[in-house]
């Protein structure tokens, strides 16, 4: 053993600390906020998914709303699927009826298998494009989960900014 040797040897990492609950899931855009029965879909306005709620995007930014592993990427680049740490499932969609965009005025910035951050830039969309198409581009972020949890709660309203608190998740 040399004399140097202990300034080669590192601590072991340290286990990643368990998420607390309640969870709050970030605002992942900038805009309006939208109340789940306001969304321009019915899949998502009914909750078929799960509790959600929408963002009406002033810019053509999508940003993590918690810390985990995207699970979801199509070719689209129109949603995204999360498993947040703590085990929430969020889908994030952007638009309605973008999947007919094929990709165009979507540039997703994150691919299937990577770790993100909360206010991780996940990806960017054109809201001109998306408006010449004749959609809405309402960023939908859904807990696919949801009867996993005692509670989802949406606490947002008016204006948002990402990162603002938009989801409470209670275990």
């Amino acid at each position: 053993m040399g004399f140097f040797d202990f300034l080669k040897k590192s601590a072991a990492p340290a286990a990643p600390a368990e998420p607390t609950f309640p969870m709050m899931l970030a605002a992942d855009a900038k805009g309006a906020f939208v109340p789940m029965e306001n969304i321009p879909d019915e899949v998502f306005a009914q909750g078929i998914l799960g509790i959600c709620c929408g963002i009406d995007p002033s810019e053509g930014k999508v940003f993590a709303p918690a810390g985990g592993e995207i699970t979801q990427a199509p070719d689209s680049g129109h949603a995204l699927g999360i498993m947040a740490d703590g085990g929430v499932e969020i889908l994030i969609h952007v638009g309605v009826d973008t999947v007919e965009m094929k990709g165009d005025g979507f540039s997703p910035k994150v691919k299937v298998g990577d770790k993100v951050k909360k206010g991780d830039l996940l990806l960017e969309m054109d809201l001109g494009k998306i408006a010449a198409a004749g959609h809405p581009a309402v960023v939908i972020t859904v807990v696919t989960n949801t009867d996993d949890f005692k509670a989802v709660e949406v606490v947002a309203s008016g204006d948002v900014e990402p990162g603002a608190d938009l989801i409470k998740v209670s275990k």
